[in-house]
């Protein structure tokens, strides 16, 4: 991985910012559209930029940033983590990423686990015990991700859809501060 430079990423947390500010500011006004609704999404990635240039605290996966809180920091001193850190906390949010799209696949019946496994749960399983192993995840509960206070597949569709936007957003952030070779539109999101 070709880490970013710290300058990059501040100029994007101004971007994001603004976004965000207005964003929040029409939805003060009552607007939900498609745009507004986006846009305060972004606000996750900007959580994740302010983490990495130790500006903010990172949320759990299971609970969005405050985004009150995202657009009060300044963007002075900001001092990029270091690289293995990034690269870390890039594979935690690819996992957390994977598992929201998992939740989609399970929900396919047409959808083949693939060998050795014999079902999403023991491939889910699988992955959360190897990522809690590396240090990456929390620790499994029921062979699953935690999520919501229980279990990652208990969570209702409403909540599937915001774990999904949560893990997609930040994921797109610490693949962008990551791979410096990449515009923000254009990151690799593979799971």
């Amino acid at each position: 991985m070709k880490i970013r430079a710290g300058s990059e990423v501040v100029d994007r947390c101004g971007a994001l910012t603004s976004e965000l500010r207005v964003a929040l500011e029409r939805l003060r006004e009552g607007a939900d559209d498609a745009g507004v609704i986006q846009a305060v999404w972004r606000g996750e990635g900007l959580g994740m930029l302010l983490w990495a240039l130790h500006l903010g605290e990172l949320a759990p996966y299971d609970r969005p940033f405050d985004q009150g809180r995202l657009i009060e920091p300044t963007l002075a001193e900001p001092r990029l983590r270091a690289g293995g850190e990034l690269e870390s906390a890039c594979e935690a949010a690819r996992l957390w990423h994977w598992r929201a799209r998992m939740s989609l696949l399970e929900a396919d019946p047409s959808f083949q686990v693939p060998p050795p496994w014999r079902s999403c749960q023991e491939l889910v399983a699988s992955v959360a015990a190897r990522g809690y192993e590396q240090g990456l995840l929390p620790e499994p509960v029921n062979g699953d991700f935690p999520a919501l206070g229980f279990v990652y597949r208990w969570a209702t569709p409403p909540e599937l859809v915001e774990l999904h936007s949560i893990a997609f957003e930040r994921h797109l952030a610490l693949a962008w501060v990551c791979d410096s070779d990449r515009n923000w539109d254009d990151v690799s999101l593979d799971t």
